[in-house]
C-alpha cells in the first residue's frame, strides 16, 4: 500500500506571521469584527451547541473563537499576537497543525478551520493536518472548513504571497474521506474570496448576502464543508 509523503516544515516564523496578519488584517480590525459576529450568530453558530468544546485551527486574530457561544474554547496559532487577541476565557496554544496538543485527544466537539489549509506546502502536510483533527476530535465530532477554492478563483488564489496548497472542492473531499471524515454538507459556493469591497461591510448587508443564494452563486469563492470523524477510523 502507498503512503503519503511525510508533511515537509512549513516556515513557521512566529515574527514573520506577525507582520503578515498586521499588514494583511490589521487595518481593518473594526470591519472584521462585524462581519465575524454576524456570520456567526447568522450562520456558523447553527453547528454548534452551548456545552461544546470548540477548537479554532489558525485562529489569527481570534473573531471567530472569541465570538462563538461554546463551553470551552481552545485557540491555536503560531503567531504570538494570537495571545493579545483572545479573549479570557480561550485556551491558546502555540502548536503546529501537525502535533495539536496531546492531551486534546478525544476532548474537543467542533473543530474550526478557517483559511488556512492554502497555506500548507504540499499534500502531504494536509493529510497529516488533517489526522490531527481527526484525532483530537470525539467520535462524530464536527469538523467545519471554510476554505478558498482555486477551481472558482483561478490565478486570484495566488494573490496572497503565502499561499502554497492549490485546493478545490473535490480535492478538499478526498483528503477528508481519506483521514477519517464524512462529509455532511458541502457549499461549493459560500463566501467572497476577502473582505475587499466597495461595499461597506455591515450586518444587514451579511445577512441578506447569507439569505439570497443567487449572490453566493454570483459572488461565492470559498467553499464551506461540514463534516464528521468517523469513530471506526483507525
Amino acid at each position: 500500500m502507498d503512503h503519503p509523503v511525510p508533511p515537509r516544515d512549513a516556515p513557521d516564523d512566529p515574527e514573520a506571521l506577525k507582520a503578515i496578519y498586521a499588514s494583511r488584517f490589521g487595518h481593518r480590525t473594526n470591519d472584521r469584527l462585524v462581519l465575524w459576529e454576524t456570520l456567526v450568530s447568522a450562520h456558523f453558530q447553527r453547528y454548534v451547541d452551548p456545552t461544546d468544546v470548540v477548537l479554532d485551527l489558525a485562529a489569527g486574530y481570534c473573531e471567530f473563537i472569541n465570538t462563538i457561544r461554546c463551553g470551552s474554547k481552545i485557540a491555536v496559532d503560531l503567531n504570538p499576537t494570537i495571545t493579545e487577541m483572545a479573549g479570557p476565557d480561550v485556551r491558546v496554544c502555540h502548536s503546529r497543525s501537525t502535533a495539536l496538543p496531546a492531551d486534546l485527544t478525544g476532548a474537543v466537539d467542533v473543530a474550526w478551520v478557517s483559511n488556512f489549509f492554502e497555506h500548507l506546502q504540499d499534500s502531504g502536510e494536509l493529510l497529516a493536518t488533517l489526522r490531527e483533527l481527526h484525532r483530537v476530535l470525539r467520535p462524530g465530532g464536527r469538523l467545519l472548513v471554510l476554505q478558498p477554492n482555486i477551481r472558482l478563483l483561478g490565478a486570484a488564489y495566488w494573490d496572497f504571497v503565502d499561499h502554497s496548497l492549490p485546493i478545490t472542492d473535490k480535492s478538499l473531499s478526498e483528503a477528508l474521506t481519506l483521514t477519517g471524515f464524512t462529509i455532511e454538507t458541502m457549499k461549493v459556493r459560500f463566501l467572497p474570496y476577502t473582505t475587499e469591497s466597495r461595499l461597506p461591510i455591515s450586518a444587514p448587508l451579511i445577512r441578506f448576502y447569507l439569505h439570497f443564494p443567487p449572490a453566493q452563486w454570483l459572488l461565492g469563492k470559498q467553499t464551506f464543508v461540514v463534516a464528521r470523524a468517523n469513530p471506526t477510523h483507525p
